[in-house]
């Protein structure tokens, strides 16, 4: 066991304040990720600084075509709101899907976003819809926040403060969970915009990527069979006791077009 100090932030500025008084404090919103890695030792902060009641951090509306998310918003949350399955119901059903109910009931949008687990579903959907994320310090585009497997654009003492979701014209998400923890094996977002199609895969590579092949030939003929002629290279993959790279590689060519199936039953 180690000693650990709690502090409740009282605002969002007590927060950035009391994380840059401590620079080995951890933020707490739900917990989700960070509670399972301080009970296997892979993090030992001094302090943990509770965010996940602050109004600042709360709330969900669409304004100027854009669906605003605040970064404590829980995951049943996001799964049951009117607005969201209104503006991106794909969203909705990604939340609904994360984890089990208890994960759901605490985890929240922001502490997903903030530690891009490679199998987290979240960060398939912030790609695929081309995402802001708001911090207490700037704005970063989806394509430069997200670097890779845990890695993040946040910089020390910086505080995701919402996501600003663009609204496609449509979009779907499937995956395949895993059995036990219900994290992506293998995860597709398509959102068909304005601009053409986004396909952002998680789950099954060290990090969320987009699938530029399905995207070309998506915009041009959005079926499931304009799928057909594509794979995705098994080296590019994960490997684990779960699936070989070549049974994931696969599983995302799979859940595409299932995706895309989905999507074209979207009115």
């Amino acid at each position: 066991m180690f000693e650990i100090s709690y502090l409740k932030a009282k605002s969002l500025s007590d927060a950035a304040a009391l994380i840059g008084a401590h620079p080995e404090a951890k933020l707490l919103a739900g917990g989700m990720t960070l509670i399972p890695t301080l009970k296997q030792r892979l993090a030992r902060p001094s302090h943990l600084v509770d965010i996940g009641g602050l109004p600042e951090l709360s709330g969900i509306e669409l304004k100027a075509g854009r669906l605003a998310i605040g970064a404590a918003a829980k995951h049943y949350e996001v799964a049951a709101s009117a607005v969201v399955k209104k503006a991106i119901p794909a969203l909705a059903y990604l939340a609904s899907r994360i984890g089990d109910p208890q994960v759901r009931n605490r985890g929240t949008l922001g502490g997903s976003v903030a530690n891009n687990d490679p199998a987290a579903d979240y960060p398939s959907a912030v790609l695929a819809l081309n995402a802001t994320i708001v911090t207490t310090k700037r704005e970063i585009a989806a394509e430069d926040f997200l670097q890779g497997m845990f890695a993040t654009a946040l910089e020390e003492g910086e505080i995701i403060v919402r996501v600003l979701f663009n609204v496609p014209k449509r979009a779907a998400y499937e995956k395949f969970p895993h059995p036990a923890s219900g994290y992506a094996m293998a995860g597709v977002f398509v959102a068909e915009t304005a601009a053409g199609v986004r396909v952002a895969v998680t789950g099954a590579a060290p990090g969320v990527f987009r699938w530029n092949d399905a995207e070309t030939v998506l915009t041009k003929n959005m079926k499931p069979a304009a799928l057909d002629g594509l794979a995705v290279d098994p080296n590019d993959m994960n490997e684990d006791i779960h699936a070989t790279r070549a049974y994931r590689a696969n599983l995302v060519k799979v859940m595409a077009k299932r995706a895309v199936q989905k999507l074209l039953a979207t009115k």
